[in-house]
């Protein structure tokens, strides 16, 4: 299985160098399989790694299956809430 790397200034083989946060808009995503999707990108975050989860509502049924999956491992910190979206940073530690 392959890691999905979103370390922060990561070079992705564009030959640039970002300094943003990766965005996974959950929005975009048919609700039949978001939450799977965003636990697969949680699943492969590396140690360090971080991206910011947007999302059309406080998304605490999902924090909870994160927490529950990964204990303290996975950090989340709000940095926008609503009323159009959510928007939570989560990390690997």
């Amino acid at each position: 299985m392959t890691e999905l790397n979103l370390t922060p200034k990561s070079s992705c083989g564009c030959g640039a160098t970002h300094d943003a946060l990766p965005e996974l808009d959950a929005r975009e995503i048919p609700h039949a399989v978001r939450h799977a999707a965003i636990h697969g990108v949680v699943d492969s975050l590396l140690p360090g790694a971080a991206f910011v989860l947007v999302a059309p509502h406080d998304p605490v049924p999902l924090l909870n299956q994160i927490a529950d999956r990964h204990g303290d491992d996975i950090t989340v910190e709000y940095v926008v809430r609503g009323p159009e979206a959510w928007k939570l940073k989560l990390a690997r530690v």
